[in-house]
């Protein structure tokens, strides 16, 4: 997989107090002032035939590291490869899950006090909120439809007693994109590849954790993306086998068209990818 410098990243510009780290799929840790933030922290990473005949089951284990010092909880939307790992997060750290209807509803299940649950479908948007030293602006957004011309497993999660353990169960909900600012930088987290093009006014980001999955079947995704958020760098995401174990590494799928797609996004941004577990300042 390409790093940065393989598309001209300035390596002066990876020195600040604000550190990003990719948790493999969408997920991301942003961490500054000694907290941290998770952004669609799937980090059990359930095997094809799990997700395909079995229950899912959070791996205790693989989310222990990630529980220490965690201001917030972020889901764009809730997918299992989104959202499975949220609850046992929030229980295990106590910080508050901020989500659609349908993650509040994750939330509920596992058991959790509802004020840790905080519905932002129910808030007029765009929606923010200040939590530890991160601002963050949720914006309403949607899910790329790389399924046969449909969203996978539309709908929202139904309001019952135990959380969700098969695949299909874990419904869409709401779809949003997050900006979050700190120290300075304005980083924009996009968890599916698709935008809402009038959703907000244009702004300028330093940083954007764009989603590959599903980009082809979404029309003009690069330069919409461009526009929308006028990024200095791109830092590209859901571009791997999310069915293999962290451990062995990411590996591309070449559904993703990841040399295409770098190409069109290179044309105004810089734009690169990072291993699993790595991180980058800014």
């Amino acid at each position: 997989m390409a790093r940065w410098q393989d598309y001209g990243w300035d390596p002066t510009w990876t020195a600040g107090p604000v550190s990003v780290t990719w948790l493999g799929t969408a997920g991301f840790a942003i961490e500054a002032e000694g907290q941290r933030l998770l952004l669609d922290p799937y980090l059990t990473r359930a095997s094809l035939g799990t997700a395909a005949f079995g229950r899912l089951v959070t791996n205790e284990a693989l989310i222990a590291p990630w529980t220490e010092r965690v201001a917030a909880i972020v889901t764009g939307h809730t997918h299992f490869d989104h959202a499975l790992d949220v609850p046992a997060l929030a229980r295990a750290s106590g910080a508050p899950v901020f989500g659609s209807t349908s993650a509040a509803r994750l939330v509920r299940a596992a058991g959790l006090p509802a004020e840790q649950a905080i519905d932002v479908q129910s808030k007029a948007l765009p929606f923010e909120v200040e939590v530890g030293p991160f601002r963050l602006r949720f914006v309403a957004s949607q899910h790329s439809r790389f399924l046969f011309g449909r969203v996978p497993y539309p709908g929202d999660i139904a309001d019952c007693d135990q959380v969700p353990d098969r695949t299909g169960a874990y419904r869409c909900g709401a779809v949003f994109r997050v900006e979050v600012r700190v120290a300075g930088r304005t980083i924009v987290h996009v968890g599916s590849a698709d935008l809402i093009d009038d959703a907000v006014a244009p702004i300028e980001s330093d940083l954007v954790l764009a989603c590959v999955a599903g980009w082809t079947t979404t029309k003009d995704y690069p330069e919409r993306l461009l526009a929308a958020m006028r990024p200095g760098h791109i830092l590209l995401s859901h571009w791997d086998n999310f069915f293999r174990p962290a451990a062995l590494g990411a590996r591309a799928l070449p559904a993703m068209k990841l040399p295409v797609l770098t190409e069109r996004l290179a044309k105004s941004a810089r734009v690169g990818a990072i291993e699993i577990g790595h991180s980058i300042t800014l």
